[in-house]
């Protein structure tokens, strides 16, 4: 099916056309976690470090690794294979936090392993199918095709502030 099919049937199911969630992005991060890649907005990715171990917070949801002192500022890590429920992994010099800046904050979290920036047009996007996943429907943007690589595009503004994740007020930060 072509993309421009896809969309039109995204609209008859009563979905928005992919082009419109995705916007203007077209350069994402690409991010594993186990076996999946992940792909997210860079323009929301302020930096990538090697994994510390954050401080721990009492009574901290299981997702909330702790905090770290970010030259001054104090950043929140998630371990999203945690939130995502993934099977746990032992934190390696592969894995990276990826510090992310969404709103007025700044948020860090746990991945696998960064590979690299991919620009998608939008010919290589594809509506996200309807399926029953610890990821909620409405933080998932799209598929992103490029070759032989499948990369879920997560909206990772929308996962962030979610109420679920417990880090800040589930609002639009515009």
């Amino acid at each position: 099916m072509s993309s421009s099919a896809s969309q039109s049937q995204a609209v008859k199911n009563g979905a928005p056309p992919i082009s419109s969630l995705i916007g203007n992005i077209r350069e994402f991060l690409a991010f594993k976690l186990g076996s999946e890649e992940y792909g997210i907005d860079i323009l929301r990715v302020q930096e990538i470090r090697s994994f510390e171990q954050p401080t721990r917070i009492a009574n901290a949801p299981s997702h909330v690794l702790g905090v770290v002192n970010l030259r001054g500022t104090i950043v929140p890590i998630i371990d999203m294979r945690v939130r995502f429920n993934l099977e746990q992994s032992a934190y390696d010099a592969f894995t990276v936090v990826i510090v992310l800046h969404i709103g007025q904050r700044v948020v860090g979290m746990v991945v696998d392993g960064v590979s690299d920036v991919i620009t998608l047009s939008p010919d290589q996007l594809r509506p996200v199918p309807e399926f029953n996943s610890v990821i909620d429907s409405e933080h998932l943007m799209a598929i992103g095709a490029l070759d032989q690589r499948m990369l879920i595009l997560l909206d990772i503004e929308k996962l962030m502030t979610s109420a679920d994740m417990g880090l800040m007020d589930a609002q639009p930060l515009h």
